[in-house]
């Protein structure tokens, strides 16, 4: 029987992304932009991004949405992914960390894609949801306050046609969540992958990847 998965040690990690990085001048310069703010920790690894990136092209997707956009990379991934007339729905309460990237998205020359809404995100999404979006989207990744996670994959897979994909990060959550815990977010992690396992709304997988990935296509 293969290994579970291998030991990721620092020339490993290396040679993954001397190996299959592809990163626009952009993404790397955004990359190097957030390495010194105090929160750097909440950026999803350039590996991830192309994952994404991927699985955007993978499912054809032209509307996606984003919730938690930090300083922008994952925005940025994903818009450069998107054909032309693709757009990405980004919802974030910060202008101070959204406002880092801004200018990395007019570098790429995809802020045209991006629509960000500085508004907390369930009131952005029950807008769109109020205004007969449902089913318009076919993309979303959630990446936001834990505790929020269980509301927002619940309009997410109303707003995601079928067919369509919700990837939702740090599920795995450096790996408390497979222990007990008194922690309010490592909890809620705990309680949305238990959901996620039995809703037969999805097919479903966690990806031991990063800090855990969830994949949930809509069927």
């Amino acid at each position: 029987m293969s290994a579970r998965f291998l030991d990721m040690n620092e020339a490993l990690y290396r040679y993954v992304l001397d190996h299959s990085l592809r990163e626009h001048p952009a993404q790397a310069a955004l990359r190097d932009a957030t390495r010194g703010h105090p929160q750097s920790g909440m950026q999803i690894a350039p590996e991830q991004g192309q994952f994404m990136a991927l699985l955007v092209q993978l499912i054809g997707a032209r509307r996606t949405l984003e919730i938690g956009v930090f300083t922008g990379y994952s925005a940025l991934s994903v818009a450069l992914a998107l054909p032309a007339d693709g757009r990405l729905l980004a919802c974030d309460i910060s202008d101070e960390f959204t406002s880092v990237g801004r200018p990395f998205w007019q570098q790429a020359g995809v802020a045209n894609k991006i629509e960000l809404q500085l508004a907390p995100a369930l009131q952005t999404l029950d807008a769109r949801l109020a205004a007969g979006e449902a089913g318009a989207y076919d993309f979303a990744f959630i990446d936001a306050d834990k505790a929020g996670y269980d509301a927002y994959y619940e309009r997410c897979l109303q707003l995601v046609r079928g067919g369509g994909l919700i990837a939702i990060d740090n599920t795995l959550w450096g790996g408390r969540v497979a222990g007990p815990s008194s922690d309010a977010d490592t909890r809620a992690l705990q309680a949305l992958n238990a959901k996620l396992h039995r809703d037969e709304r999805i097919d479903l997988s966690l990806l031991p990847f990063s800090d855990g990935l969830s994949l949930a296509r809509k069927r």
